[in-house]
């Protein structure tokens, strides 16, 4: 009851600012002044107030929060254990698949295993001195230095 006489006494201060600010020619936020205004005596209208009272004081509500609480704890555990193995259902599903192909890499391997009539090995070509430095020297003129 308390609850209720606070919110109808709010909305009716709030919609005499908003009287007052129409009265300044502002109406723009007197019209958002006196929205705001009738939102508490909306929610009592509505029982969301009494409702609100009834779970503040109530330790069955309170013993559910705690229910909520301890679910998200446990969730969040099991994420961060997840993430220590380095695994989630969607890279375990792929690493099985892999696994049943022949001609896939590991996926912890650093370099795929060439077999026998794989790519033909291409040798790079050694690059000399002279390559490197002459593009360097390139920039450098470039910027006149």
């Amino acid at each position: 009851m308390i609850a209720e006489t606070v919110c109808s006494a709010v909305s009716a201060a709030g919609l005499g600012i908003a009287i007052v600010t129409a009265w300044r020619k502002r109406y723009l936020a007197a019209v958002r002044i006196a929205a705001y205004s009738l939102v508490p005596i909306g929610l009592v209208m509505t029982g969301v107030v009494e409702w609100l009272a009834d779970t503040a004081f109530s330790p069955t509500a309170w013993a559910g929060f705690g229910v909520l609480g301890l679910a998200w704890v446990l969730f969040m555990t099991t994420r961060a254990v997840e993430r220590r193995r380095g695994g989630t259902r969607k890279e375990r599903r792929a690493a099985a698949r892999a696994a049943d192909r022949p001609d896939t890499v590991a996926p912890a391997a650093s370099a795929p295993s060439l077999g026998q009539g794989s790519r033909p090995a291409v040798k790079p070509a050694p690059a000399s001195r002279d390559d490197d430095f002459s593009d360097i020297e390139a920039i450098l003129k470039k910027h006149g230095i």
